[in-house]
């Protein structure tokens, strides 16, 4: 079986199910029915979530399976929760300390942030 996919290849809109089957009794049932919010991930943010919770969400276990710092990490899952919907709370806002500025322009250096996550990460806001 393929995977289900919940975002249109054409356009990119959000896809609806409209036909489930019990290949079992081969029962069906019609009508429109929500993938949820995983569905709406890419799949490299459903990989980095499937790997979040392996790691019992200790982002420290998941900076080392991804061989990536904290703010890196950070920024990823920052991305995931807005590309679901959520909202993250006012972040505590306060200077970053050099050691933190360093490994966030390493990221950046290294691909491993974009320019945006980078930005957002030295004004404190991630």
């Amino acid at each position: 079986m393929n995977p289900v996919i919940g975002k249109c290849p054409i356009c990119n809109d959000d896809l609806t199910v409209t036909r489930l089957h019990c290949r079992n009794c081969d029962t069906t049932l019609e009508g429109q029915f929500t993938l949820g919010r995983l569905y709406q991930l890419a799949p490299e943010q459903l990989a980095f979530v499937e790997l979040f919770v392996r790691c019992e969400g200790k982002i420290n276990r998941v900076e080392q399976e991804l061989g990536m710092s904290y703010p890196a990490v950070r920024a990823r899952l920052t991305e995931v929760i807005n590309a679901m919907g959520y909202e993250i709370g006012e972040p505590e806002r306060g200077p970053i300390s050099d050691s933190t500025r360093r490994e966030i322009l390493a990221d950046l250096h290294a691909g491993r942030l974009s320019v945006e996550e980078s930005l957002q990460l030295l004004r404190g806001n991630g």
